[in-house]
């Protein structure tokens, strides 16, 4: 070693070590992220919100629909409990329908898509004859039955013209003919538009909406290029236009949007008002249930088409974002069914259903916030109605039954089930489950087995 000058020996420097990198901080709200982003991953639970939340809104339209009946019953010299006994008995026969439907195979939908067709066009074209169809608001929809029952064959035609353009979608995708746009709007276009026009010789255009978000619904999923889009778009508003310019109670129903206070020029927004009297009047947490102040002849039509306001009154802000959250989640989950199966019906039949139930549960909130005009058209599941609720919750049906034939869907309810000698799902945890699973699923989608 080599001395200083001054003689002493060299200062030894200590050598820096390198800074040893610190662990990440534990985040919160991003383990919170990653646990349910797995949580969605997993294969049944497109399943499980599906039927959660139906239900969920089913049961919660129950309860909102007995609250808000009461008062109109009375009025009309009825038992308190006749719009919720016969809910109820139109609740337990879809219940039915949608355990029915989960359970039917793929190739039975298919089946039924015609009749159910043929059956909803003659129904909708009885209702026109005179002494046969009845007019209820100003509407000539509906059909007698028998006693104080009654059934609208327009709202069938929601779940046939679904069914129908489902299959016939995929027949032509199968033979690649969509390619053509002449194939791709030929026939589902002039039927849609026969339907529509049966509909609107009865005066609703509230379903006729819907029917046409549904139509432009199958046609994205099927490709449709843009200009195609337009040009349908183009024809239907301009029709929509020289309906709705003709007709003075729809204009009048144009021009209550926003408005906060009745009105004397004709537009009598009364009923938009008192809508947004009642959520307004609910807080956070509201009035408590069957405590409504509107429901007592204030607000038309309460357990109807403004049961959602009268949700906002009694449940408050909590209550009506409860309902909106089940329906967000009842509509991804639809979305995501249709997007993950291979099956081209099932895409175009379970994109067709989440694209009826969202945009007529966007129509009707819409209406009662103000920010759309009143179609008439009531809330899915929610809303007073049995001609609503039956094809709705068989629609929920098919939903399910395309969630549970998914493979991985499959390989997990068949894992769930008990054996002797082992435990629940075989005994495996973790990854290793979920790969199990998956492996499960490509073989049975290799060898075709059901």
């Amino acid at each position: 070693m080599v001395g200083s000058r001054t003689g002493r020996p060299p200062v030894q420097r200590l050598t820096r070590r390198p800074p040893v990198p610190r662990p990440p901080r534990d985040n919160p709200v991003r383990r919170l992220h990653t646990r349910v982003r797995k949580a969605w991953d997993r294969p049944l639970t497109a399943y499980y919100v599906i039927l959660g939340g139906s239900l969920l809104i089913t049961v919660l339209g129950l309860v909102m629909v007995y609250s808000a009946s009461q008062i109109t019953a009375l009025q009309k010299s009825l038992p308190g409990t006749f719009f919720f006994r016969k809910q109820f008995l139109a609740a337990s026969i879809g219940t039915v329908l949608l355990l029915l439907a989960s359970r039917m195979p793929v190739r039975l939908h298919r089946a039924l898509a015609y009749p159910l067709l043929a059956g909803c066009v003659f129904l909708m074209a009885l209702v026109q004859v005179p002494g046969i169809g009845q007019s209820i608001n100003g509407n000539q929809n509906w059909i007698a039955i028998g006693g104080s029952f009654q059934i609208q064959p327009s709202e069938f035609g929601k779940l046939a013209l679904v069914l129908w353009g489902a299959d016939l979608l995929a027949r032509k995708e199968d033979k690649r003919l969509l390619t053509q746009w002449k194939h791709m709007l030929v026939p589902l276009v002039p039927v849609t538009f026969m339907l529509l026009g049966l509909i609107m010789l009865g005066g609703d255009m509230g379903t006729a909406i819907i029917l046409t978000a549904v139509l432009f619904g199958l046609l994205w999923l099927a490709g449709a290029p843009t200009r195609l889009f337009v040009g349908v778009l183009s024809i239907a508003g301009l029709i929509g236009f020289v309906l709705i310019r003709t007709s003075e109670n729809r204009m009048a129903r144009l021009a209550c949007i926003g408005a906060t206070e009745p009105r004397a020029d004709g537009a009598d927004c009364w009923q938009a008002v008192h809508g947004i009297y009642a959520l307004a009047s609910g807080g956070i947490f509201g009035s408590g249930l069957g405590a409504s102040v509107e429901k007592w002849g204030q607000l038309p039509e309460a357990h109807t088409d403004f049961i959602f306001a009268v949700t906002g009154e009694e449940l408050g802000l909590a209550g009506t974002l409860s309902v909106l959250a089940l329906f967000a989640a009842l509509g991804y989950a639809g979305i995501r069914v249709a997007g993950r199966t291979e099956d081209p019906f099932v895409r175009y039949a379970a994109g067709g259903v989440t694209t009826w139930i969202t945009a007529q549960a966007v129509i009707n909130m819409g209406a009662v916030l103000g920010l759309l005009p009143i179609a008439g058209v009531p809330l899915p599941l929610f809303s007073y109605g049995g001609s609503a609720l039956l094809p709705t919750m068989f629609a929920i049906g098919l939903l399910i039954a395309f969630a549970r034939d998914d493979p991985a869907a499959r390989a997990a309810l068949a894992m769930r089930q008990p054996r002797f000698g082992r435990k629940r799902g075989g005994g495996l945890s973790g990854p290793g489950r979920w790969n199990t699973m998956r492996r499960r699923a490509s073989m049975a989608r290799s060898s075709g087995e059901r």
